[in-house]
């Protein structure tokens, strides 16, 4: 079922989760073990992460070095895959720009339509560890709205191979990421919106917002899309604060706000324990909030704690 769908037959907000592809060699259970407490809460679709191969450099013992691809999550299609066929819930899998080229996410489009996967994640992803900005593959795409428009190209049956007769029509609810505190490389919010905009007229049926820990920002950013003329739905992103590292880390990797009320929580404590206690607290008080104001989905990046959000849920 697609994510649009969920939205348009729900009562009232809907619960979804994100989460990441186990890391290699560790096995499926992993997958399993973070997902079951979560599970109880019945969530509409889960979100999968992907994340794009790394180059590394090897010392050869002739003291030469070599370049290695390494991809340390692999399998999100399979991973999608396997949850829906465990859990009976419908997945969202990430779709990046880096590390593509067109065929290769045609390809991969077509096997997750084989899958019966009708939901994806539209993303630009971020720059490769060795560069300074994003650079796409060889033939690959800039920009996620024109990743988007290869999504929505298939989805009225349009191929790269243009002699291609008969062609089968994919269905894919496409999802695009919006930024509440503006993307980082936008000069301003005002054209961040426009891009954003962009994407929702070439097709996109939803937008997630980045994490965000103060929900005026959220309704601020919802308020400007409205006035712009997206109607879409804007699901809001929420993420616990669970260690002190985070008060610098996160406004430093995601170009977010901390809240002044929050920093000063956070500060007071004297072990991670403590910020972790003051996280539920905070994440409880804004889902309450978003709840109340009626959010069409709460969608939470569970990034290794998928207990203390089962229980924020549970409290909801």
């Amino acid at each position: 079922m697609k994510v649009i769908d969920h939205i348009n037959h729900a009562t009232g907000p809907l619960v979804s989760f994100e989460i990441l592809p186990p890391l290699k060699g560790k096995g499926i259970q992993s997958l399993y073990q973070h997902l079951d407490p979560l599970m109880e809460h019945k969530p509409a679709f889960i979100n999968v992460t992907y994340h794009r191969s790394e180059h590394v450099f090897k010392k050869n013992s002739d003291g030469s070095f070599v370049k290695v691809v390494v991809r340390k999550r692999p399998g999100t299609e399979s991973i999608c895959a396997a949850i829906m066929n465990k859990y009976n819930v419908d997945t969202v899998p990430h779709l990046i720009c880096g590390g593509f080229g067109i065929n290769e996410t045609e390809d991969a489009l077509i096997n997750l339509n084989y899958l019966g996967i009708d939901n994806v994640l539209v993303l630009r992803g971020d720059a490769a560890k060795n560069e300074a900005g994003f650079e796409p593959e060889p033939g690959g795409h800039k920009y996620s709205v024109d990743l988007l428009k290869q999504v929505s190209n298939l989805n009225n049956g349009i191929y790269l191979e243009e002699d291609l007769k008969n062609t089968s029509k994919t269905k894919f609810c496409i999802g695009v990421a919006g930024y509440p505190e503006k993307h980082f490389e936008a000069p301003n919010m005002d054209s961040d919106l426009q891009y954003l905009k962009q994407k929702v007229d070439a097709g996109a049926d939803y937008i997630v917002t980045q994490m965000f820990f103060d929900n005026a920002k959220y309704f601020s950013f919802v308020k400007a899309c409205r006035e712009l003329g997206i109607t879409v739905p804007i699901i809001p992103g929420l993420k616990p604060v669970y260690n002190i590292k985070q008060l610098t880390i996160l406004p430093k990797i995601f170009h977010i706000d901390l809240p002044t009320a929050l920093s000063n929580e956070m500060i007071k404590c004297k072990t991670d324990a403590e910020v972790e206690t003051v996280g539920a607290e905070w994440l409880l008080y804004q889902s309450k909030e978003l709840k109340k104001a009626g959010v069409p989905v709460l969608h939470y990046y569970t990034l290794g704690k998928p207990n203390l959000i089962a229980d924020v849920v549970s409290k909801l």
